[in-house]
Formats: structure tokens, sequence, C-alpha cells
């Protein structure tokens, strides 16, 4: 039997006060992706057609490109936060722990690289340029 009271014996057992900063960028990023995927939605609704040649015409406009390349940098935080969570909580050994978010932070920062500059690709090169129509050909023999 023990004299210690209930609150005695769980001081010290609580938040090592790091978690609020995360959980905050969680739902941060939650409410971004909320507004930026109906930005979205409501962008490829106006177009009318889906062509490749029609999103890339709207992708060559920065009005359509900064906000895509926001929504896909928000994307991969949020999918690194959310996936940490998942790993800390059931990946119990330390070593394959640090390896398991060691290669979360690889995977996601190399998805997240090869989609920004997808975007940033077809953004500079895409526009009237581009698409206009190409030069005639020369007088043949």
């Amino acid at each position: 039997m023990t004299l210690e009271t209930p609150l005695a014996r769980v001081r010290g057992l609580g938040s090592a006060r790091e978690g609020a900063g995360h959980w905050w960028q969680e739902r941060s990023t939650s409410v971004a992706l909320l507004a930026l995927y109906v930005w979205l939605l409501a962008s490829l609704l106006r177009l009318g057609s889906l062509d490749y040649g029609t999103i890339r015409e709207w992708l060559a406009d920065p009005w359509a490109a900064i906000p895509m390349l926001l929504l896909v940098v928000t994307t991969f935080v949020h999918l690194r936060d959310g996936l940490q969570v998942v790993i800390e909580d059931y990946v119990h050994d330390e070593g394959n722990k640090a390896f398991a978010l060691m290669l979360l932070n690889f995977v996601v920062i190399a998805a997240g690289t090869i989609a920004l500059f997808a975007i940033l690709k077809i953004a500079f090169t895409a526009g009237p340029a581009a698409t206009a129509p190409p030069p005639p050909a020369p007088p043949g023999r």
C-alpha cells in the first residue's frame, strides 16, 4: 500500500509539452487542404474540358499554378504528419521507428519534389508560345 495520492502518482507522466505544435500543424493543414481542394474542384469544373492541352494552359496561369503548388506542399506536409503519428504510436522498437521515420521523410520529400517539378515545368513551358500552330512546312521539290 502506498501513501501517494492519485495526483502524486501521475505527476511527471503527462505531456512533455512537445505535441501541441504538431497537433496544431495537423489541424491547420487540414483546414488549408479543405480550402485548397474546394478551390481545385471549382477550378476544374469551370474549365469544361479536362484534356491535356486545357490543363496545361490552365496551369500556365500563375493564379492556378501558385495555389496548385500550395496544395501539393500542404498535402505532403499533412501526409507526413499523419503517418509520423501512426509510426510513433505503433512501432515500438526504437531502431525500426527511426528507420521508418527516416524512410517516411525520404519518400515524402522525393514524391513532393517530383510533384512540384511537374507543376513548375508545365507552368513555365506551357502557354501561348507552346500552343501556337507550327510554322508552315518548306515547299517540296
